[in-house]
């Protein structure tokens, strides 16, 4: 089995976009005012890199800031908050938050996590 990485969708560029088009004048009224560039250049960092990569070694949730590995061994489940966001839980007890995947995104999960989260069936 190869790495699926579930990632946000790049139509999320698009506002991105629209955002550096409206810090563009901003951007250049003073010599300091470059630094307004950074908001959008974030954004997309955050688009580009946050997701879950989902392998035959485990899960691997990336950030903006980093990432973290959890084999197969230690996931003890997974937990759909309130609204609707997907949580890996640990045989330690922790938890961790699954971004850019929310609750419709467990059938998806399922498919590629090669039978290790069970497909959710009918309620």
């Amino acid at each position: 089995m190869t790495t699926a990485r579930l990632r946000m969708s790049r139509v999320a560029l698009l506002p991105v976009v629209v955002l550096l088009v409206c810090v563009l004048p901003l951007a250049s009224a003073a010599a300091w005012t470059p630094v307004f560039l950074l908001v959008p250049a974030l954004a997309a960092a955050y688009v580009l890199r946050v997701g879950v990569d989902v392998g035959d070694a485990g899960i691997t949730v990336r950030s903006l800031a980093g990432s973290r590995r959890v084999p197969w061994g230690e996931v003890a489940g997974l937990r759909v908050g309130e609204r609707g966001e997907l949580w890996l839980v640990t045989t330690r007890g922790t938890e961790l938050r699954l971004p850019a995947l929310r609750a419709r995104d467990l059938p998806r999960l399922a498919g590629v996590s090669g039978g290790r989260i069970p497909a959710p069936g009918p309620a």
